[in-house]
């Protein structure tokens, strides 16, 4: 008997959590994955995911991890490797085999939760709201699962602009102001409550990436809309002192490190991580040097200062060391895929897409945002819901918002509102 009917709060939870710390994450990911066992329709489901172009990527980067893990070297991080390794496929899988309705109401339970965290961190700031430990890593920085929240409001701050992108050319021009406020609330957000260089960098690369998706055929447009936007980029993020002094000390932190010098600064240690992760790569190309193999080696080839780290801040790197250049390429042909199927669907859905795909390229790329699950585990689900939707025909993102009556059918947008 089919009981599909639970996987749909399932999902929706594990949507509203992705703010709260990583155990709810975790509780959040074991009971999607019992409701989907427990919820029947297996074979459609595996149908969904074995036509999905996602599928064979993850096939061979499961494939190629074991392999590694079968026939190289074991470490004392093995375990918890294998663990992270293995849990970034079963998390894609999961989002691939949702139904639409399921990824659509578990995208409701992020957007929903977006909207109420970004109303907490406002009122936190102004007439006070109380600290809750639920809440912390989204109320102040600390650590890992605040980088998680920030780049999580990264991926709704490009989404509020995408949707305004698209609404310019409406009579009504309050949605548009709505949807470039939490945009604008955004950006305040992840400079000065959460300050997070990764997050500014997806964001402002990412804004014209969209515009890029949506006036690539109109060339005109597309040269005003960058020229726009980007002097008003330089204008009102660039011009912050807040922004410029971020940039400013990551480069010197980097002459620092290239002149020989070890601090625990954040564009330090990512200068000394990436090459000498990227030596280890050089020295096992092919085979790496086994799963749970980086910590080993960056004990032995790091500063001393800094051999507390267990991940090299890049998912690419981590696999490279680990499992060699197959390895490496076979986590980067996943997010490439993904990528390419967003920037394919030529729509708003394609482009919701593509900016929460781009957006976990550069965290993955500058951060640990799949080895490390305080970031992995709700970024990544919430970029695969997003890319789920792109294999939907019509227009699925127009049923975020429930209307009255039953299953609702909207046609193409309006021209008014293209």
């Amino acid at each position: 008997m089919s009981r599909n009917w639970l996987v749909r709060p399932a999902a929706m939870l594990w949507g509203f959590v992705v703010f709260m710390p990583v155990g709810a994450n975790y509780g959040a990911f074991a009971l999607l994955l019992l409701a989907l066992l427990a919820g029947g329709g297996w074979r459609e489901r595996a149908q969904r995911v074995r036509h999905h172009p996602l599928w064979w990527p993850i096939v061979g980067y499961v494939t190629w991890t074991l392999l590694v893990l079968a026939f190289g070297a074991h470490y004392p991080q093995t375990p918890s490797n294998i663990v992270h390794g293995l849990r970034i496929a079963a998390t894609v899988l999961m989002a691939l085999a949702l139904t639409r309705e399921e990824a659509i109401w578990a995208l409701r339970g992020f957007l929903l939760m977006a909207v109420i965290g970004i109303a907490m961190i406002a009122l936190y700031y102004t007439v006070g709201f109380p600290m809750a430990e639920a809440w912390r890593g989204l109320l102040i920085l600390v650590g890992n699962k605040s980088i998680s929240n920030a780049l999580l409001l990264t991926i709704f701050g490009a989404s509020a602009a995408v949707l305004g992108l698209a609404l310019l050319a409406g009579r009504r021009p309050w949605p548009v102001v709505l949807a470039f406020g939490f945009t604008l609330a955004v950006m305040v957000i992840i400079t000065f409550t959460l300050p997070s260089r990764t997050s500014m960098l997806a964001l402002l690369l990412a804004l014209p990436l969209a515009c890029l998706h949506q006036w690539r055929r109109q060339l005109r447009v597309l040269a005003i809309a960058m020229l726009l936007g980007g002097a008003l980029v330089g204008v009102a993020v660039w011009q912050s002192p807040t922004v410029q002094q971020k940039f400013a000390l990551g480069v010197q932190e980097i002459e620092a490190a290239q002149a020989g010098a070890v601090s625990e600064g954040s564009w330090v240690v990512r200068f000394y991580m990436y090459r000498d992760t990227a030596r280890m790569i050089i020295d096992k190309p092919l085979t790496g040097w086994g799963i749970g193999g980086w910590t080993q080696q960056w004990h032995l080839r790091g500063p001393k200062l800094l051999a507390d780290y267990n991940m090299p801040h890049n998912d690419f790197l981590w696999m490279g060391a680990q499992a060699g250049v197959p390895g490496a390429l076979s986590l980067l042909v996943i997010v490439l895929v993904g990528l390419w199927q967003a920037w394919r669907r030529h729509d708003l859905t394609g482009r919701f897409a593509l900016v929460a795909m781009f957006v976990l390229l550069v965290a993955t790329s500058v951060n640990s945002a799949l080895r490390d699950a305080q970031i992995g585990l709700s970024l990544l689900w919430i970029a695969m819901l997003y890319l789920r939707l792109v294999q939907e025909p019509g227009e699925p993102w127009r049923e975020l918002w429930p209307r009255r009556g039953a299953a609702v059918r909207l046609g193409p947008l309006a021209p008014q509102e293209a």
